[in-house]
């Protein structure tokens, strides 16, 4: 993957994640029986605690995160646009259907 590829990937998350646009979100059954669903939805969209050592790749592909007493996971999947396969390109919005699953750590 080139530099141009990651800041790519990079960007195309960060859009998906802060406006839930461009992307499909999931959530998991412990997330929509949470109490307060939209403070979990609002702490994913605003999270930046991004460092080397849990975005080694720069790709900001995943987060935890504490919301109340929820320990919170975040991730992104890529698949082709058919949602068969992996995608060919992650970096190519064209190709590829992101999926953002957020979920409580004890459900990963």
């Amino acid at each position: 993957m080139t530099a141009h590829e990651r800041d790519r990937i990079r960007q195309l998350n960060d859009h998906a994640r802060r406006s839930f646009r461009n992307c499909r979100v999931v959530i998991t059954p412990g997330v929509a029986e949470l109490d307060d669903l939209p403070a979990v939805l609002r702490a994913v969209q605003r999270f930046d605690d991004f460092t080397a050592d849990n975005d080694p790749y720069g790709e900001h592909d995943f987060g935890a995160l504490r919301v109340g007493h929820a320990e919170v996971f975040w991730t992104f999947s890529y698949y082709d646009i058919d949602q068969e396969m992996l995608s060919p390109d992650p970096s190519d919005d064209a190709v590829t259907v992101r999926v953002l699953t957020i979920m409580l750590a004890c459900e990963y």
